[in-house]
């Protein structure tokens, strides 16, 4: 495994739990570079990771929130409340 891999992987689990922590945020790809102090190009990568395993959906006005939070998954791949660890909470 690689050093860049592992960094992703702690990224991408503290952009989640984030999420997870706060119901409700949505942020622009701006605002999340700027929170996560991240270069343009790895918060893209980790946003599109992100929205592709579905733990994050874009909204229309270019925000990301989080998929089975409650009030906007326009997939409805999310069949319930998220556990931490990205799990579908029955």
């Amino acid at each position: 495994m690689s050093i860049a891999s592992v960094v992703d992987g702690h990224l991408l689990m503290r952009i989640r739990m984030e999420y997870v922590e706060m119901p409700g945020l949505q942020l622009t790809g701006g605002q999340a570079r700027r929170l996560w102090n991240l270069d343009q190009s790895t918060c893209e990568d980790i946003l599109a990771t992100l929205v592709e395993e579905q733990f994050l959906t874009r909204t229309a006005r270019g925000t990301y929130l989080r998929c089975g939070g409650g009030r906007y998954c326009p997939t409805g791949s999310a069949s319930g409340p998220l556990r931490a660890n990205g799990g579908v909470v029955a």
